[in-house]
């Protein structure tokens, strides 16, 4: 990583000689584990490493970028020359110029603990247990186990004065289970992780508790019910808010999304142009923290060397803030969210999501079932689907239950929640004391596609929407 530094170093004195409004650059050095396991085989255990410099130059009010991962002295003088002379050819096309906010430098070197290293032999001894409890139920047909660890050094450098260095270890699993009897086929999965070492699965919220109820969820559904189509009282646990607050509060809160400027994968916004306007009822208050700890959207610093701060997004219902990078800063005369961030060096950083979530509410979760008369228990995420406003949407669900007179009933099975943005936001009347974030590790945004990792979250959740099963 040293001599990544180094090249950094050395490639932004070479754009300052060119003469350029802005220069960072991106050094990385990233290692990666993975062990995947399907039905008590190893499928295969892959150990991957990288590294290389992603040159960002701003020149003539349009942006350049290219990446290198062999590096020298050749390569990197042609890197620099190459990324300044995009910037020049884009400026010659681009009428509204790039303006950027300037920031305060910082140099700092920061080390993220890690309780327990992720050595290749645990990782394959922990999938094939994980594995070996899914699949411990006779109407189990496939298993699927996925335990990855990834180091990641940056160090990024710019033509401002900062200097930082972040090195952080993330640890993941993927389980999932599919379950068959009397021709129905019903399948559940779970990710379970965070930024630390092996303890993320192993001892905050087990892997092997998560296997078991990936096992169990699926059997039991087997046996569901599903729900005719109706409008009805919802409640939402923690881990459906998180992907509802993810797919349509947090991605419409990019601005780059909100100004037109990243229109891929429904890249739309459906509250352009509604800040400081009431979006959704006083119990609604959502925000984005990447300094919440051992979270999958934790950092000090994004890919613009902006320090990392919590941010209110909406506050009682009304629209406060979206996310921004410097650019979108200077548009919108505000400041940078520190929101700012590449999949790796390879790519230049867009404006995404750390740990974005609905705050808690007083209520709680027994009390919200009880006072619903006739409403629909919702429980862990599935699949999305969403205009390109992210205005209608529908997910669907898990697993779901019937509430009866204040109790739970029938379990339900195949449901999907359809609901339009602000009819269902302007519904919330109860958000719970309870809070989980669950770590995301597969969102997609620009074209070409850069997947990247965060948490997103809350609490139980009541509002109102639609609701049918998919048989």
């Amino acid at each position: 990583m040293e001599q990544l530094e180094e090249h950094a170093d050395k490639a932004l004195e070479l754009a300052k000689n060119f003469g350029v409004e802005y220069c960072d650059i991106r050094a990385e050095y990233n290692k990666s584990k993975i062990v995947h396991i399907e039905n008590g085989s190893i499928e295969h255990i892959k150990e991957i490493q990288e590294e290389g410099l992603g040159v960002r130059i701003l020149k003539g009010g349009a942006w350049g970028f290219c990446a290198i991962s062999d590096l020298n002295s050749d390569t990197l003088g042609s890197a620099v020359e190459k990324a300044y002379r995009n910037a020049e050819i884009s400026s010659n096309f681009k009428h509204n110029k790039v303006k950027i906010k300037t920031e305060k430098s910082h140099q700092r070197k920061i080390k993220f603990p890690i309780k327990k290293k992720s050595l290749l032999d645990e990782m394959i001894s922990i999938g094939i247990e994980c594995d070996k409890i899914i699949r411990n139920r006779p109407q189990i047909i496939r298993s699927s186990v996925n335990v990855a660890s990834k180091r990641i050094d940056k160090y990024f450098v710019n033509s401002e004065g900062s200097k930082i260095n972040q090195c952080y270890t993330d640890v993941t699993s993927d389980l999932a289970g599919t379950a068959h009897d009397n021709g129905l086929t019903q399948s559940v999965n779970t990710t379970e992780g965070g930024r630390g070492g092996i303890e993320q699965i192993i001892n905050k919220k087990s892997v092997y508790d998560a296997s078991e109820f990936v096992s169990q969820k699926a059997v039991s559904l087997l046996s569901a019910k599903p729900v005719k189509e109706q409008e009805s009282t919802i409640i939402f646990n923690p881990d459906f808010v998180g992907l509802l607050t993810h797919e349509i509060l947090g991605h419409p809160s990019e601005a780059d999304r909100v100004l037109g400027k990243e229109m891929a994968w429904a890249g739309g916004a459906w509250w352009k142009n509604k800040l400081g306007q009431r979006i959704g009822s006083e119990n609604l208050t959502v925000f984005d923290d990447p300094t919440i700890k051992e979270t999958l959207g934790w950092y000090y610093f994004d890919d613009e060397g902006i320090e990392a701060k919590k941010t209110e997004l909406i506050r009682d219902g009304i629209l406060l803030n979206h996310f921004q990078n410097r650019e979108t800063a200077s548009h919108f005369n505000t400041n940078p969210t520190a929101n700012m961030r590449a999949t790796s060096y390879k790519f230049l950083p867009l404006i995404r999501m750390a740990c974005t979530c609905i705050s808690p509410g007083d209520w709680d979760k027994d009390e919200m079932i009880k006072e619903t008369k006739n409403g629909i228990l919702v429980s862990n995420m599935k699949i999305p689907s969403i205009d390109m406003k992210r205005y209608n949407w529908s997910i669907s669900c898990q697993s779901a239950y019937k509430i009866e007179n204040g109790e739970i009933s029938d379990m339900l099975r195949d449901v999907l929640v359809l609901g339009i943005a602000p009819n269902f936001f302007q519904s919330i009347d109860a958000c719970g004391k309870d809070f989980e974030i669950r770590p995301i590790t597969n969102c997609g945004k620009g074209d070409p596609m850069q997947i990247m990792r965060m948490g997103n979250g809350g609490p139980t959740v009541r509002s109102k929407a639609t609701v049918k099963s998919i048989t």
